[in-house]
């Protein structure tokens, strides 16, 4: 067993974690960065979240226009995402490797006291940290409901293995019509297989507007996604009946369409949300506190209950967003840099998000539902995304603009966006509001043509 003493301690090569390395390094500083998995250097982001979906869900997008077979364009899309993240991930690793001021560990980090940590080394060797600041940037993890036979049936995925499936599902089901369960199956079907997603209640998507969950859902329906809502899920087994002996089969416990809910599939996708992976930190170790999620508990500056110690990232029980994880590198490192201006979570606003869909979902701010819960008045501005010239020229015409706005000042209090490129017309909703711009500002504003961005002339007007 080794011991040594440390100045900055980081645990997680997560997006927050790797380029608070980074900048500690250098501006002359010395910090130790411990990941257990090697598979996972850089983060979830570009191993097992948004760039190898995005990637499968760009090829799926293309296989559909085209018309491609299946099997072929599956395979040919996996090939990509895993030469993608194979190159991303060691490009992550060289630029913190070059750094003479960053010390990576391989191996599982867990507190022993306040400010010492135990890593147990990948090659074996146990390494006794004391560190003067204390980094976590452990990230997140799938959640796995309580069903029988969902963790020892072969076929069944989460997330991560969803992302690297060995053959094309023709079958696939889904459990969770969250946004997760919502975004695998609309690339799934864009390869061109047959989907079922499960919902245990009658709510689908509901804290969006009912009109745009609507039309989510019937683009969906139309991309041949059947959603079933009020489907209890009480059994997971290998398949049964016509397929007996192959894939998965789904036992629900209620009748759906008069007939007896069993769902057969190749695949079986558990889509059940994520939380905070902190359960290997011994957390109680340091007198860290974690809410019942796991989620470390912090202020509005990240520190957790010990004042030296930050949690930044998804294993705060923050929003699960790359560029969240890599604000919070910034309000760590105002307040371990002389130089860096006063920042915290309380001066965040108008985050942006979106739901890589067949066609992309995009918000920020307040939408109908929220302001109607918080008593804000509201003009509602809407448009047909079949009005907008470059949606023509796409041949994508389905979904809605929404807009909201003071009715007295004009101001934007909220756009939401069903529509071609929503994902990029989003962060130019987000900069209108940070400056303040007002509908008449956006109404009259000069963007180049054809271009879905100047919709927002017609949005607003």
């Amino acid at each position: 067993m080794e011991s040594r003493h440390v100045e900055h301690l980081i645990i997680g090569f997560g997006k927050a974690g790797k380029t608070l390395a980074a900048r500690i390094a250098k501006e002359g500083g010395h910090v130790t960065l411990v990941e257990r998995d090697r598979n996972m250097y850089g983060g979830t982001c570009i191993n097992i979240g948004c760039l190898p979906s995005k990637s499968l869900i760009l090829d799926a997008y293309a296989a559909d226009r085209q018309g491609a077979e299946p099997r072929q364009a599956f395979a040919e899309a996996m090939a990509a995402k895993t030469a993608l993240t194979s190159k991303l991930r060691a490009a992550n690793y060289r630029k913190l490797d070059v750094l003479d001021g960053v010390t990576m560990l391989d191996g599982t980090a867990r507190f022993t006291g306040a400010h010492t940590v135990l890593v147990d080394g990948a090659d074996g060797v146990q390494t006794v940290l004391e560190a003067d600041r204390i980094y976590i940037d452990t990230g997140a993890k799938p959640r796995i409901p309580d069903i029988e036979g969902i963790r020892t049936t072969p076929g069944v995925y989460d997330s991560t293995g969803m992302l690297s499936l060995p053959a094309f599902p023709k079958r696939v089901v889904i459990l969770g019509a969250g946004f997760i369960g919502l975004e695998f199956a609309s690339m799934l079907a864009d390869f061109g297989s047959e989907v079922h997603v499960l919902q245990r209640n009658d709510r689908v998507l509901p804290r969006e507007d009912a009109d745009m969950a609507e039309a989510i859902l019937d683009m969906l329906k139309r991309q041949g996604v059947e959603v079933v809502t009020d489907a209890v899920v009480t059994r997971v087994s290998p398949g049964s009946g016509d397929h007996a002996g192959e894939g998965v089969s789904v036992r629900v416990d209620a009748e759906v369409n008069g007939a007896a809910a069993v769902f057969d599939a190749d695949a079986v996708l558990v889509a059940a949300g994520r939380v905070p992976e902190t359960a290997d930190l011994d957390l109680a170790a340091a007198g860290i506190e974690a809410d019942a999620n796991g989620g470390i508990v912090v202020d509005d500056l990240l520190r957790t209950t010990d004042e030296n110690v930050w949690a930044m990232g998804d294993c705060n029980g923050g929003p699960q967003h790359t560029y969240i994880s890599l604000d919070d590198y910034r309000i760590v490192w105002s307040q371990i840099s002389p130089d860096a201006p006063e920042y915290s979570r309380a001066q965040r606003r108008n985050v942006p998000s979106c739901v890589f869909l067949h066609v992309p979902y995009a918000r920020v701010g307040l939408n109908e539902r929220d302001a109607a819960e918080q008593g804000i008045a509201v003009q509602v501005h809407t448009l047909p995304t079949a009005a907008v010239p470059k949606a023509v020229v796409m041949r994508e015409t389905e979904g809605l603009l929404k807009a909201l706005t003071d009715p007295r000042t004009g101001r934007i209090l909220g756009v939401t966006l069903l529509c071609p490129e929503a994902h990029e017309m989003i962060n130019t909703a987000k900069v209108a509001m940070d400056l303040q711009v007002d509908a008449v500002y956006m109404r009259n504003a000069i963007f180049t043509h054809p271009t879905m961005t100047e919709a927002f002339n017609d949005l607003f007007a």
